[in-house]
């Protein structure tokens, strides 16, 4: 039985900012049981809610030296769903309303976090083979295995693997800040490992220390390789290409599924969707008071209302979106800038536009099932969740070509009749409106091939099973 042990800063159902929560709580459910013994280590955030708080069972405590302070260390378990969770307990560092906030504060509750992880696990007897960090967070766990635990017997064969969700945020500070965080030698800190530009950065770190590197689509693989999408980092990822795998994310099937949705007014399926999913539109236009009308082009936006998804290419060209015939629902929190845009616009057109300035699961889901088209028009995307949620809903995507987004949509040709969506290539707003404009056409002229590419759409496989599979390869390959 091959060991590996997730670290990470969010787990669902625990705690969740983004997709990062996704991808640690729903993997190592579908990894194979007979070979693979997966669990998952986060932080006991004050703020879990207190219904897990209650589940979680006290298994060991210790004190560790952290910063010349000897620092609390307690370790609680929950099994959930077959998972064995583990949660390390520190009330000075892991309090506070959300998981993340300040930036000084965040840098050294995660250091400490990686620290007394790896300290934690001869506590409580479980060696893994590979330890599967993710993002800057626990980018000091790879190095740490090579310097201060490397010694041990217990700690020297253990591999690591880094996934990169997001190569934007790097854990960065000065060098003298961030080589006391650590507690590492001078040695540490030179351009070739944790510097970069004059300054300490954690993911580096990991990037360099990590026996195996992976981020979450085959084209953000290769994108990161090139200036504009490396974040300063694009020279290491030519230079650690041959350990760098991208592995597209999946999403929960179970959970996400339009037969069983709790949260959606009209189950449906691949099968019956022509007669069923409509009342799902007329629901959602009720409920958000948009007319009713069930022949309307609806277009749905789920997204962070930032640069990063493409906002600034729909504030270009929204009155022209608006004298469209269609409807466009949009719902997140984000930039101000952003948030009143939309609001200005539904006021301004209140039969066609909803700004849903919130966030919320049921509403989301609710939007996935009743929405025609699902507009997300990215300047970077690694992977993204939302298309492959719309796509599992029968909503069509309008996307730009990046990231996972070009490796998961595939766009519509009508000569073909091929297809699962409709992308465009340049980071540029009108060429996004005649995607929409495009897609509406097909929608409103031609029925038949807008409903074959309902039927492609929802025949795709995106569920974990398939990323599993690869992730195992992956172990098997490092524990050789």
């Amino acid at each position: 039985m091959k060991k590996i042990l997730f670290m990470a800063s969010e787990a669902v159902p625990f705690i969740k900012t983004g997709g990062l929560a996704d991808v640690v709580g729903s993997l190592p459910k579908y990894c194979d049981k007979e070979y693979f013994d997966v669990r998952v280590m986060i932080p006991k955030y004050l703020c879990i809610k207190q219904e897990w708080l209650e589940k979680m069972q006290y298994v060991n405590h210790f004190y560790m030296d952290y910063l010349g302070q000897s620092r609390y260390v307690g370790i609680l378990q929950y099994e959930y769903q077959g998972i064995t969770f583990y949660f390390i307990d520190n009330e000075s560092y892991f309090n506070g309303s959300k998981p993340y906030g300040d930036w000084y504060w965040d840098l050294e509750k995660f250091c400490f976090f990686c620290w007394a992880g790896l300290s934690a696990l001869p506590v409580i007897g479980f060696q893994p083979d590979v330890i599967h960090c993710h993002d800057w967070q626990t980018g000091l766990v790879p190095v740490l295995l090579k310097d201060r635990f490397h010694g041990g017997d217990f700690f020297r064969d253990i591999k690591s693997v880094i996934t990169i969700h997001n190569l934007k945020f790097q854990g960065i500070w000065d060098v003298k800040t961030i080589k006391k965080l650590t507690m590492l030698p001078d040695y540490y800190f030179t351009p070739d490992k944790l510097e970069a530009y004059k300054d300490g950065n954690l993911l580096k770190g990991g990037i360099v220390f990590a026996d195996a590197i992976t981020t979450v689509s085959n084209t953000y693989a290769e994108e990161i390789k090139l200036p504009f999408y490396g974040e300063g980092l694009d020279g290491l990822m030519r230079a650690r290409a041959g350990s760098l795998r991208g592995i597209v994310n999946g999403i929960d099937y179970d959970d996400f599924n339009p037969e069983t949705d709790g949260s959606i007014v009209q189950h449906y399926n691949a099968k019956n969707f022509r007669k069923e999913k409509v009342k799902n539109k007329k629901a959602l236009q009720a409920e958000l008071g948009l007319p009713v009308d069930e022949k309307k082009f609806v277009v749905g936006l789920v997204s962070r209302l930032t640069d990063q998804k493409g906002l600034d290419l729909i504030q270009c060209v929204m009155d022209e979106l608006c004298g469209e015939d269609m409807q466009l629902v949009v719902l997140g929190t984000g930039d101000e800038r952003y948030e009143n845009m939309f609001r200005h616009y539904a006021w301004k057109y209140q039969d066609r536009v909803s700004a849903q300035i919130y966030y919320s699961d049921a509403l989301s889901r609710k939007i996935y099932a009743g929405c025609d088209a699902f507009l997300m028009p990215s300047l970077f995307e690694p992977c993204g969740l939302s298309q492959l949620m719309a796509l599992r809903y029968g909503t069509v995507p309008i996307v730009r070509e990046t990231g996972g987004l070009k490796d998961t949509v595939e766009p519509y040709n009508e000569f073909e009749s091929t297809g699962t969506g409709f992308s465009f290539a340049n980071y540029n707003a009108h060429e996004m409106l005649g995607s929409v404009r495009y897609a509406k056409h097909i929608y409103y002229d031609k029925r038949r091939e807008w409903n074959k590419i309902i039927d492609r759409a929802m025949a795709t496989d995106f569920s974990w099973k398939v990323s599993a599979g690869k992730y195992q390869e992956l172990y098997d390959w490092l524990i050789g």
